[in-house]
């Protein structure tokens, strides 16, 4: 019997009412709009997109930090929304955040940090040598348990917080722009870390990006994610090397290059001036249109 994804959104949708005077609604915003996916163990699924498309709602809804509209989440074959699933489901899917700086309690020693999950789910077992294995699992010394956040390094702070991540043994990791506050060059080794775990615990990512040069070498299947849908899927190879929505050659066409060789990759097509439209533009220009309609 084939085992079920780690991870399947169903026709997941998250709408956002607008108010106008007086608190009265005017409208809605559909952040994500039937967005479907599934993600096999041990995989990383890239989902691009610009700032705005709603890749962020997708993971605070994935993490229970917000209530979907409608359709469902499921976590190896059982859905994850409503109570009785609560518990279960923020031990078997934990999220890396963009900021490391952000996500750290300043007042917290790098081991209080880490120890907050162990806590909060009654682990059993010297919880000080646990400590200790995470910090070896993320390739940090074991004395960086008495560090507090501002002595350590952009990378090191993310290092701590993917270790935080994987106290509890969680089954997913929700990356959320997991290298953008970074150099390149400590990129790149967060990235082979975060590779290296895939291998050594069998653990499944989402990992969220608008960096697609980054997603080709980490991810082997790609969402393009537009203004609440998606709206090309598949292996990475496949999308970057022949993507059929104009939207995806748009990204593509404006990823920088460093080699001929990627230069030959890059989709040949006119890129366009000004910003993507977010959802608020979409509803404005709907209700200039309606108002326009009732005119005539």
């Amino acid at each position: 019997m084939t085992a079920p994804p780690v991870l399947e959104l169903r026709d997941l949708r998250k709408v956002f009412p607008v108010k106008g005077s007086f608190g009265r609604v005017t409208g809605e915003v559909r952040a994500v709009d039937g967005v479907s996916l599934t993600i096999p163990q041990g995989q990383v699924y890239g989902l691009a997109g610009e700032s705005g498309s709603g890749k962020s709602t997708i993971a605070r809804m994935i993490m229970g930090l917000a209530e979907p509209t409608s359709g469902d989440i499921l976590l190896d074959g059982v859905s994850i929304l409503g109570r009785q699933a609560s518990l279960a489901h923020r031990q078997r899917v934990q999220m890396v955040f963009q900021n490391p700086g952000a996500s750290l309690n300043p007042r917290r020693t790098v081991g209080q940090s880490i120890r907050v999950p162990l806590d909060a789910h009654g682990a059993s077992g010297d919880r000080r040598r646990r400590v200790g294995d995470l910090l070896d699992m993320v390739q940090l010394p074991r004395h960086f348990a008495d560090r507090y956040p501002h002595e350590l390094s952009g990378g090191q702070k993310q290092r701590v917080a993917i270790a935080r991540a994987l106290a509890v043994e969680p089954r997913l990791l929700v990356l959320d722009e997991p290298t953008s506050a970074l150099d390149v060059s400590v990129q790149a080794r967060v990235i082979e870390l975060l590779e290296s775990l895939v291998a050594d615990l069998g653990l499944t990512y989402l990992f969220i990006s608008h960096d697609l040069s980054l997603m080709r070498n980490f991810a082997q299947t790609v969402g393009v994610l537009y203004l609440g849908k998606i709206v090309e899927t598949g292996p990475v190879a496949q999308v970057f090397r022949a993507p059929q929505h104009d939207y995806t050659r748009l990204l593509l066409a404006s990823v920088p290059v460093i080699s001929a060789e990627e230069e030959a990759m890059r989709p040949v097509i006119p890129l366009i001036n000004g910003e993507i439209p977010t959802a608020e533009d979409l509803l404005a220009l709907r209700e200039q249109a309606n108002l326009k309609e009732a005119k005539t």
